[in-house]
């Protein structure tokens, strides 16, 4: 069985798990490179846009998203580790976020990952030295997945009159973003209460305690 289009784009960008993704960002409204570029960041690294179905954070982050079990009681379920469940109530959140913040991107990002619209939250930093704050590594990634599927061509397959144009290209020269695009987004089919710690980048990566840090055989 062929994947449909979006999905078939978001793969050919290195996305792992691309007809969930997809399926999840149909749901909610939103842009399915921005849904991935989120999952490569929480459980891919810097550089690939490949994210994997585990528990990380010490534990506590579940799944594609790691949605953090201390916050959220969906993540102390069987259904976290589901990578297409967990992508849905990843996308529900951020869906929601968006809704709550206007359509700031950056300020949904941010909320995601620390719990505050103004956080800089987790930093990664890239082969090429860059050093990003977690809105900016997001938006990283969500340009390299959009360079081989372009982001404003799958957002029109979804909702044309709610998606922008373009995104804005990544300057990796250490010019930020004056302002992200602000999306007018549909009302998410069902609100999540949010707060959630930053996640241990660097531990999720590089733990190879296996109480910390378990890769779920699931199949995409």
């Amino acid at each position: 069985m062929s994947m449909d289009p979006i999905a078939s784009s978001l793969a050919a960008g290195g996305v792992a798990y691309a007809p969930e993704i997809a399926g999840a960002a149909r749901r909610h409204g939103l842009d399915p490179a921005l849904l991935a570029a989120v999952a490569a960041q929480e459980t891919g690294g810097p550089d690939t846009n490949a994210g994997r179905n585990v528990v990380g954070d010490g534990g506590h982050g579940r799944g594609l998203f790691q949605i953090d079990d201390r916050w959220h009681t969906f993540a102390a379920t069987p259904a976290a580790m589901d990578p297409a469940k967990n992508a849905d109530y990843a996308a529900g959140m951020i869906s929601g976020l968006l809704s709550r913040y206007g359509g700031n991107v950056r300020e949904a990002l941010s909320a995601y990952n620390a719990g505050s619209p103004n956080a800089e939250g987790t930093r990664t930093r890239w082969s090429d030295g860059s050093d990003l704050g977690y809105a900016d590594s997001v938006l990283r990634h969500y340009e390299r997945i959009g360079g081989a599927a372009p982001a404003s061509t799958a957002a029109a397959a979804l909702a044309p009159a709610a998606m922008p144009a373009a995104v804005p290209a990544f300057e990796p020269s250490g010019a930020t973003f004056a302002q992200l695009p602000m999306l007018s987004m549909p009302a998410p089919a069902h609100e999540h209460a949010f707060h959630r710690q930053a996640t241990d980048y660097a531990n999720l990566l590089n733990d190879t305690n296996e109480s910390s840090l378990v890769e779920q055989e699931t199949t995409p």
